[in-house]
């Protein structure tokens, strides 16, 4: 599976981010690397009540690589009732080896001062210098100084959410790797996740859970 995981994370890097995400932080298992694990069949969980946002998340990351499989195909209405030792009873019989989950940890709304700006002044006539400007109205004067005007500052609401993106190892039955992203600006999610899987990779090449380009 690795040529296939480092497929998926080329392919995360290359998408377009509609948001402007970065890691807050995160955490790796010091005994295993996400690329020694060799995953070969991996479940996408995107942990949200909202069943739309739950399946717009988790095809996004499972359009880019056949071994990713939603995991509303698999646990869905008819199972989450299930107790955990069942469900992963499923995953298990499924031949699943790797679970990669993604929650809303946190929504925030922020509030930030954006400072004014000041142009600068023009002085002078058409060559830089006060002769040129004798003889003509008012308005032709005016027109030379306008550009001196004071754009004021002002307060601007941001919303902020944060984003916890967990990689589980089946076969060890543990987490080897968790990461949260700060998200804002966000307008599309399918963009957003491209751009949370794009800060989580960077991260992992940085800790040394993937391999350097």
């Amino acid at each position: 599976m690795k040529k296939y995981l480092v497929l998926f994370f080329a392919i995360m890097i290359l998408s377009s981010c509609g948001s402007n995400t970065a890691i807050v932080n995160s955490w790796r298992d010091p005994n295993i690397t996400v690329a020694q694990e060799n995953f070969k069949k991996v479940l996408v969980m995107a942990l949200v009540k909202d069943e739309a946002a739950r399946r717009t998340t988790e095809n996004r990351i499972a359009s880019s690589n056949p071994i990713f499989k939603t995991s509303y195909q698999y646990l869905n209405g008819t199972n989450l009732k299930l107790t955990k030792e069942q469900q992963l009873k499923i995953l298990q019989d499924e031949n699943f080896d790797g679970v990669v989950t993604m929650r809303l940890v946190s929504k925030e709304k922020e509030t930030s001062y954006v400072p004014g700006t000041y142009t600068g002044m023009y002085y002078g006539g058409f060559d830089g210098m006060y002769t040129g400007m004798y003889g003509y109205g008012f308005g032709n004067w005016y027109g030379m100084y306008s550009p001196a005007f004071y754009d004021p500052g002002y307060y601007q609401e941001t919303t902020s959410y944060m984003v916890e993106t967990n990689i589980f190892s089946l076969k060890e039955n543990k987490l080897i790797w968790t990461g949260t992203t700060k998200s804002q600006n966000v307008t599309d999610l399918g963009q957003t996740v491209d751009a949370i899987m794009q800060a989580v990779v960077k991260e992992m090449r940085k800790d040394g859970s993937l391999p350097p380009k």
